[in-house]
């Protein structure tokens, strides 16, 4: 028997996966996707791009007891469209306008008319960027690799 939630976990999922794109994009290439987007229909502010302080929690080898690792600077933006969808984001940073065009283009991702759009435009250009940036990183990692090794002493 399927679970009676399983198309709002699907749908859950769905979206947290469109946010973390969203929330991890560069500013400057968010800016750049959005608007080129044409046509986004107006949005009125529910709770206007505020910036503040969330504490990080960690766990010690990711598996120990959690403890608070330190603060980061957040910033939140909620909008609503005239369909009476609401779209969140949270960034890390101070960047407001990176928060406000995240939260519209979560916002414009719920409506069916333009989720197609959305992720062909500005969803997956820029979940390749990221995903290019984090491959560069890695290889520059690689490069400091050591490697070490131990010779067995001959004992006579």
């Amino acid at each position: 028997m399927d679970h009676p939630k399983t198309g709002q976990d699907a749908a859950g999922a769905q979206r947290a996966a469109w946010m973390r794109v969203l929330a991890l994009a560069d500013p400057a290439a968010l800016d750049g996707a959005f608007c080129a987007l044409a046509g986004v229909p107006a949005h009125q502010t529910l709770r206007p791009a505020q910036t503040g302080m969330a504490m990080v929690r960690a766990r010690s080898g990711g598996t120990g007891a959690r403890f608070n690792l330190g603060e980061m600077t957040v910033t939140r933006c909620a909008v609503t469209m005239d369909q009476g969808v609401v779209g969140v984001a949270y960034v890390q940073g101070r960047s407001q306008r990176h928060a406000e065009q995240a939260a519209v283009a979560d916002a414009l991702l719920q409506l069916p008319e333009w989720h197609d759009t959305v992720q062909a435009q500005l969803i997956q250009p820029l979940a390749r960027l990221h995903a290019d940036r984090v491959e560069r990183q890695a290889r520059v990692a690689a490069q400091t690799k050591v490697e070490f090794f131990t010779m067995v002493r001959g004992e006579d």
